[in-house]
């Protein structure tokens, strides 16, 4: 018997996957695993749970659905609770195994992770194979070496697209059977079982249910990942619009809504780009099926970009060779947190946020520009509340996005977005700001995103946490 153990990560997933598909297919058993560890249940720098209720859920529901299409298979899911070093420690001294692969990954966390696998597999002379499946592009495939990531995305993407290739998805492999788990694993550290009981245990049920007034539902699972592809390319061709649309804020269909099954690994980018290929020959090709391929670049870049500075994007100053001066006033933050700053457009988009674990890329982009440029507060604090509440949180893309943003990251010019321009433009009859904002919703179309300047402002609404008009004349300079 030959017993080959795959550790799931952010690839919770069948399809595309090409860790499993090595591991089912060099073993006559395959024990599936993922670990519930401190990247999960621990707390961030600033005191925050890295996983909130929203992402909890959905790493739950991706879990379940895993293990449910894993048994469909004749195999099924392992579950286990602390360190992953440890637990495949315990599994490999308790089983015969041979062979041990994973998603390589390569955030600093996720790097230390993996070197403690390699010495204990080591230790025990253990095979270890590792793949790159996070990305749409593979490293290998890339026309510069990762080093060599250009510092602005406009050079990376012409680079990529006119050099690299994209390889098709893979399929999902045929699963050997779980070997059978000895008895002296129940003293091993952490929990380790299969089934719903262990998963219960590992993640119990402890959140509520998703807000009523959301975009979308947004369930885990790779099955739920697929049929969303299915709604958002064949049965509604919404994908056709996606450029002209992207920037909405209300209802299901204003952009792909993939991110979080991504986030997750449910689903691959390589799949969707198989898809909006067949897409282009079957139905439509436009500048919109183009756009997402677009997006799916700019994803890329800052896991690239990540994988090229390390550490250092997690720094206070980011990747600029300026030192910056930093608040961490917590009362501000706290109104920034709650969504009580008095400008409609950043607390309508910071209460979606914590209502739902989700918020539009317009929205991000105001909310992490007020928290950083007009509060001048460590962008870190919000990256990280980000990091505890986006069920969609990727740590290549949030915090490559919010050092952007921060003027800390690789955007060539030190910006800051006019919030009230902002809502004026995406938000023109203020329908958002009064799905979120109830206590506004008797403002009229002219005073809905400036509520300051009606002569009776809604009690129930907080007022200005600093002055607009005074901030936007510091901002913009002489």
């Amino acid at each position: 018997m030959t017993i080959t153990l795959h550790l799931f990560r952010n690839d919770l997933r069948l399809l595309d996957n090409p860790a499993l598909t090595h591991a089912a297919q060099n073993g006559s058993h395959l024990i599936p695993l993922y670990v519930l560890d401190e990247r999960v249940t621990g707390k961030t720098r600033f005191g925050f749970p890295k996983t909130g209720p929203h992402r909890q859920r959905f790493l739950r529901e991706s879990l379940s659905q895993l293990d449910k299409s894993l048994q469909a298979n004749g195999s099924g899911l392992l579950v286990a609770t602390g360190r992953p070093h440890e637990i495949i420690a315990s599994l490999c001294d308790a089983m015969d195994i041979s062979l041990v692969t994973f998603q390589e990954e390569i955030a600093p966390e996720e790097k230390e992770t993996e070197r403690a696998i390699r010495e204990v597999l080591s230790a025990r002379g253990i095979s270890l194979r590792t793949f790159r499946s996070f990305t749409l592009f593979h490293p290998d495939d890339l026309p510069m070496p990762v080093s060599g990531t250009p510092d602005v995305f406009t050079q990376f993407r012409k680079r990529v697209e006119k050099y690299s290739e994209i390889r098709p998805a893979l399929p999902a492999p045929e699963f050997p059977p779980l070997p059978p788990l000895p008895e002296s694993l129940e003293h091993a550290p952490g929990t380790i079982g299969t089934g719903k009981a262990s998963l219960d245990h590992a993640l119990p049920q402890t959140y509520t249910e998703p807000d009523p007034r959301a975009a979308i539902v947004f369930r885990g699972g790779e099955d739920q990942a697929l049929a969303r592809l299915d709604h958002y390319f064949w049965k509604t061709d919404e994908l056709q619009k996606y450029k002209f649309k992207r920037n909405g804020l209300l209802g299901p269909d204003y952009s792909s809504k993939f991110s979080a099954w991504l986030a997750n690994g449910c689903l691959s980018p390589r799949t969707i780009h198989d898809q909006v290929k067949l897409y282009e020959s079957e139905r439509k090709k436009n500048v919109s099926t183009y756009w997402l391929i677009f997006e799916l670049i700019w994803r890329d870049y800052f896991h690239f970009i990540m994988e090229k500075y390390g550490a250092r994007l997690f720094h206070r100053d980011g990747l600029s060779s300026e030192p910056g001066s930093w608040s961490t006033d917590p009362e501000r933050f706290q109104k920034w947190r709650d969504g009580e700053t008095g400008i409609p457009f950043i607390d309508a988009n910071m209460r979606e946020l914590a209502a739902t674990g989700y918020m539009s890329n317009r929205g991000r982009q105001n909310v992490a520009s007020y928290l950083s440029k007009y509060l001048g507060i460590d962008w870190r604090m919000g990256a990280e509340w980000f990091e505890s509440m986006l069920i969609d949180y990727d740590v290549h893309s949030n915090w490559g996005n919010w050092a952007y943003v921060s003027g800390v990251g690789n955007d060539p010019r030190d910006r800051y977005f006019h919030i009230l321009n902002q809502a004026r433009k995406y938000d023109p009859k203020g329908d958002y700001v009064r799905h979120w904002l109830p206590e506004l919703a008797g403002l009229p179309e002219e005073h809905i995103h400036e509520p300051w300047k009606t002569v009776h402002p809604p009690a129930a609404y907080p007022g200005q946490l600093i002055d607009f008009e005074q901030t936007v004349k510091r901002l913009s300079g002489p």
